[in-house]
């Protein structure tokens, strides 16, 4: 199997059997506040797949990097990902790209977590801050 965490490979799209996951702020975070390759345990969990990061992620992560050291190394880690852009800021926006992908969210945030569960959206998230967990399943 191809490496799906791997930048080059350009074969990351829905109609080759690839899954979209919609990473949110803290998803991006979450290699350097917990020391959890994501790429990996994303490779673990689903198979093959490939990283969509929302535009509101980005400005988001813009913005954060002026005070948090993780947020800068997030938004290069974000770089390596296809950038979605959307109309809504914030959590609006992430969810605008799950519902315009059809993809998975990948979180820690409860209230997102709530919300993309509540209009049919499978979440992926840290459990003991060690490895990646998908609900529904």
């Amino acid at each position: 199997m191809a490496l799906s965490s791997d930048p080059t490979n350009t074969s990351h799209n829905p109609q080759s059997g690839y899954s979209p996951v919609i990473f949110d702020t803290n998803s991006l975070m979450m290699p350097f506040q917990f020391k959890v390759n994501i790429d990996l345990e994303l490779d673990r969990l689903m198979g093959f797949w490939y990283g969509i990061v929302p535009s509101c992620v980005i400005d988001e992560l813009a913005g954060l990097s002026k005070t948090y050291p993780h947020a800068r190394a997030a938004r290069k880690l974000a770089e390596k990902y296809e950038i979605v852009e959307t109309k809504a800021a914030g959590d609006d926006g992430v969810l605008e790209a799950v519902r315009k992908t059809g993809g998975i969210l990948l979180t820690n945030d409860k209230e997102l977590k709530k919300r993309a569960i509540t209009f049919g959206s499978k979440v992926i998230y840290l459990r003991k801050k060690k490895y990646l967990v998908i609900s529904g399943e």
